[in-house]
């Protein structure tokens, strides 16, 4: 209990993340939150590189919640995800979810259009 805790505590996303409503044929969403909840609770509490990690996972499953285009992007880059096998697969996955996130965020601008007041 104390270890969920401690956990909980580097995921201020957590039931946001978890009650999230998605489609029903929304595969992708569907898996990310599997892999999360999975990931999460699987971590040493005591390793401070995989604390880390799940508060840098948490961080983009929020914006793939809140951001639509995000969303399309990544939905469009899980599908090229290759991630070899491994002792720990889901830290594998997680980590190039968020190597994703961090290509986009290198790449990606975003047009801001200004309304002209008459």
């Amino acid at each position: 209990m104390k270890k969920n805790k401690i956990i909980l505590k580097y995921c201020p996303n957590f039931y946001k993340i978890i009650n999230f409503d998605f489609f029903e044929d929304d595969y992708i969403s569907e898996r990310l939150i599997f892999i999360y909840k999975n990931f999460i609770f699987n971590v040493d509490p005591e390793n401070k590189e995989d604390l880390e990690i799940i508060n840098q996972f948490d961080f983009v499953l929020n914006k793939y919640i809140e951001d639509y285009y995000f969303r399309k992007a990544m939905q469009d880059s899980m599908m090229n995800i290759k991630v070899q096998k491994s002792d720990n697969t889901i830290r594998d996955i997680a980590m190039s979810i968020i190597n994703c996130f961090d290509s986009y965020e290198s790449g990606y601008t975003r047009n801001i259009y200004f309304a002209r007041w008459i």
